[in-house]
C-alpha cells in the first residue's frame, strides 16, 4: 500500500495560510527568494526523501549497525541518503550564501526536514544532530574554531553529536565528572565517559566533531561549572585536512527498541593522554552555550513524533479506505456486501484523533520554528524580544505534547489495523516503536513539566505567558464573525478563564511550597498542552471558515474536503479532548498530595 510522506496539501496551508511564510520574503534577508524558491526547495527535500530514505526504513530496523571491535558498519542504503542530503545542500540551507548556505528561512529548512523524517527518522537523525552541532559552533565558536570545523559539517565530511549524557548522569548534567585539563598549547584534555550518544560513531563521514560538556579543576560545583568542549575524532590540521585519531574510543554499541539506524553509543575520553578538546566561548559556561543545541533537539524531537504521528495517520486511513469488514449495525442482512472498516464510526473517531493528533502537532512545531525565525529577523527588537520570550515559554511544550500524543496517534493507527497492526510486515508497530523513544529524547516530560512551572511561566513576571494570552486572545477575535468558529472560540474561552486561575494559584504556591507545588507539574504540562493546541486549532479553523465562506463556490471539491476536514479536526479536539482539563485542573487547585506524599516503603 503507498502511502504518502505527509501530505503536501496540509503543509502548504501551514505554511502559507497558517503561518504566512510568504511574508518574510520582505525581510531583507530573504528578498532575493520567493515562493517558488521555497516550493522547490521542499519538493527537492520530498525527492529525495522518496528516492534515499524510504526505501531503507524498515530495512535499517531490522539490520542495525554493527560494531566489530574497530569499526561501525551500516547498512550501504544509509550513506547514499547522507550523500545526497549533504550534495543537495540542506546541511548548510539556512547558513549564509557567503559561507555557502542557501539563506533559507528556519521554517523551511524544518519542513524539508519533516519530509527526511517522515521518510526515515532514524537516518534523518545524523543529518539533524549535525545541523544543530554546526549551529552551535556558528554562534559561539571563535573565528578560528569556525574555520577549521565548519566547512566540512556544511558540506557532509563531518558529522556532529552531543556529548552531554554519562553512565551515572542522566539529565541532572550538574553532577557531570568528564574532566577537562589545560594543556599548553591553549587547548585541554578531556577524560570521561558518555553514553547514548546518538550518532557518536558511524562510517559516514570522514570526521565526527563531538560537543562534550565537561568541567575544568577547580570549577565551582554545579551547573555553572560546566564548560564546552569542541572533540574532534581526527583532529583537523590549519587547512583543513585531517590529522591524527584524537583519544575518543567507541565502547560499544546500544540497542534500542527503536530509531535503531540511528548509531547510541558509549563513548570513552581520554583512554590514553587525554582527548584534544578546544573549550567554545567562556569556561563555565558550557551548560548556557549547549542549551541552543538542547533548544533546538527540542523542538526537533517534537517534530520528530508528530511526524511519526502523522505517518501513521496516513497509512491507517488508506488501510481502513480500503479493508472490508463487517456491516454497519443497522444493517440485518447477512449476504449484503462488508463495508470498509472506515464505515465504521468507532474507526473514523481513532481516525480523526491521530488527525487532530498529528496535524495539531505539526502546526505546534513549524509555529516554534517561525518564532526561531522571528527571533533573529523580526523587523524591530521589540518583535525579534517577543518571538524569543514566546519561544522560550512553549519549548517544553513543543517537546512534549507531541511526543506523548504523536505516540498515542501510534497507538490508534495499531488500533485501526487490528491484528495487521502489531506485526511487522506492516509498518505502524515500526512507527509506534521509532516514536516510543521521543518522551524520553531531550528530557523526559518531567522534566519538561518542572521547567515550564517552575521556571519559563513565573520568569520575568509571566512576560511569555502574558504574551501568549495576547495571541490567544487574538485569535478568539478572529472567530467571531464566523459561527463555525466562533462556538469553538466560546469554548475555548470558558476554558482559558479556568485555566488563567489555576495558573495564579500555582504562582502564588510556588514561592511558598516549591516541592509540593512543583510535584504536580507535569498535569499543569498537559494542561498547557491541550490549551495551547486548542487555541493552534482555532487559528486553523478561523482560515477554514474564511476560505469556505468567501470562495465556497470557486473551490474544487477537494480544497472544500480539505477544509471541512481541518474544521471537525479543530471541532473533535476542542470539543472532545480540551475539557479533559477540567478535573486535572480540579486536581491542581486542591493541591492534591497523593502522589507527592507516597512514601517508598509503601510501595
Amino acid at each position: 500500500m503507498d502511502t504518502p510522506l505527509l501530505n503536501d496539501s496540509d503543509l502548504h496551508f501551514l505554511l502559507y495560510e497558517f503561518l504566512d511564510t510568504e511574508a518574510l520574503l520582505a525581510r531583507p534577508r530573504y528578498c532575493e527568494h520567493s515562493r517558488e524558491v521555497f516550493d522547490a526547495t521542499l519538493n527537492t527535500a520530498k525527492t529525495i526523501a522518496e528516492k534515499y530514505f524510504a526505501n531503507h526504513n524498515a530495512k535499517g530496523d531490522a539490520h542495525e549497525p554493527q560494531f566489530d571491535g574497530e569499526k561501525v558498519s551500516l547498512i550501504p542504503e544509509t550513506q547514499a541518503a547522507w550523500n545526497a542530503f549533504a550534495e543537495a545542500g540542506f546541511l548548510a540551507a539556512h547558513h549564509d550564501f557567503d559561507d555557502g548556505g542557501l539563506q533559507m528561512p528556519e521554517v523551511i529548512l524544518r519542513t524539508a526536514m519533516a519530509y527526511f523524517t517522515a521518510a526515515n527518522i532514524a537516518t534523518a537523525g545524523y543529518g539533524f544532530l549535525t545541523i544543530g552541532a554546526a549551529n552551535l559552533i556558528h554562534t559561539f565558536g571563535s573565528p578560528e574554531q569556525k574555520a577549521r570545523f565548519l566547512p566540512a559539517m556544511l558540506d557532509g565530511r563531518a558529522s556532529g553529536t552531543m556529548a552531554l549524557t554519562e553512565p551515572g548522569q542522566g539529565s541532572a548534567l550538574a553532577d557531570i565528572k568528564t574532566s577537562a585539563t589545560p594543556a599548553d598549547d591553549g587547548s585541554y584534555r578531556i577524560r570521561g565517559n558518555k553514553m547514548y550518544i546518538s550518532g557518536g560513531d558511524h562510517s559516514l563521514t570522514e570526521n565526527i566533531i563531538h560537543l562534550v560538556l565537561a568541567k575544568i579543576a577547580g570549577a565551582p560545583a554545579g551547573a555553572g561549572g560546566i564548560s564546552l568542549f569542541i572533540v574532534p575524532k581526527f583532529l583537523v590540521n590549519d587547512d583543513g585536512t585531517l590529522g591524527a585519531r584524537n583519544d575518543v574510543a567507541l565502547a560499544g554499541l546500544l540497542h534500542k527498541m527503536g530509531f535503531r539506524n540511528t548509531t547510541s553509543t558509549v563513548l570513552n575520553f581520554g583512554e590514553r593522554d587525554g582527548a584534544i578538546g578546544y573549550l567554545v566561548g567562556e569556561p563555565h559556561q558550557g551548560l548556557r552555550y549547549m542549551f541552543q543545541m538542547m533548544n533546538e533537539a527540542r523542538i526537533g524531537v517534537g517534530a520528530g513524533a508528530a511526524i511519526l504521528g502523522y505517518q501513521g495517520f496516513n497509512y491507517s486511513l488508506n488501510y481502513a479506505r480500503q479493508r472490508p469488514q463487517g456491516r454497519l449495525p443497522s444493517s440485518r442482512d447477512a449476504t449484503s456486501p462488508q463495508v470498509n472498516i472506515i464505515e465504521h464510526a468507532d474507526v473514523r473517531r481513532l481516525l480523526l484523533s491521530q488527525k487532530a493528533y498529528a496535524e495539531g502537532g505539526l502546526a505546534l512545531c513549524l509555529y516554534a520554528s517561525s518564532l526561531v525565525e522571528d527571533a533573529r529577523t523580526g523587523a524591530t527588537e521589540t518583535a525579534r524580544t517577543n518571538a524569543f520570550t514566546l519561544l522560550d515559554l512553549i519549548t517544553p511544550v513543543v517537546k512534549s505534547w507531541p511526543s506523548k500524543y504523536g505516540l498515542k496517534a501510534n497507538d490508534n493507527a495499531i488500533q485501526v489495523l487490528g491484528g495487521a497492526g502489531y506485526i511487522r510486515e506492516y509498518p505502524v508497530e515500526q512507527y509506534f516503536r521509532d516514536n516510543r523513544l521521543n518522551p524520553i529524547h531531550e528530557g523526559t516530560e518531567g522534566i519538561q513539566g518542572l521547567d515550564l512551572l517552575g521556571r519559563k511561566v513565573p520568569q520575568k513576571n509571566m512576560a511569555g505567558y502574558q504574551l501568549l494570552r495576547a495571541a490567544i486572545n487574538a485569535t478568539l477575535d478572529d472567530a467571531r464573525p464566523f459561527d463555525s468558529a466562533h462556538a469553538l472560540a466560546q469554548t475555548l474561552a470558558t476554558h482559558l478563564h479556568a485555566f488563567d486561575q489555576t495558573t495564579q494559584q500555582l504562582m502564588a504556591r510556588l514561592a511558598q511550597t516549591p516541592d509540593a507545588t512543583l510535584a504536580n507539574a507535569t498535569v499543569y504540562l498537559d494542561v498547557f498542552g491541550r490549551v495551547l493546541v486548542s487555541w493552534l486549532w482555532l487559528k486553523q479553523a478561523v482560515i477554514a471558515s474564511r476560505q469556505l465562506d468567501q470562495h465556497r463556490t470557486d473551490l474544487p471539491d477537494v480544497e472544500i474536503n480539505f477544509y471541512r476536514g481541518k474544521l471537525q479536526a479543530a471541532r473533535y479536539y476542542i470539543e472532545w479532548e480540551l475539557p479533559e482539563i477540567m478535573p486535572q485542573l480540579a486536581l491542581l487547585d486542591g493541591a492534591n498530595s497523593r502522589c507527592f506524599d507516597m512514601q517508598d516503603a509503601w510501595f
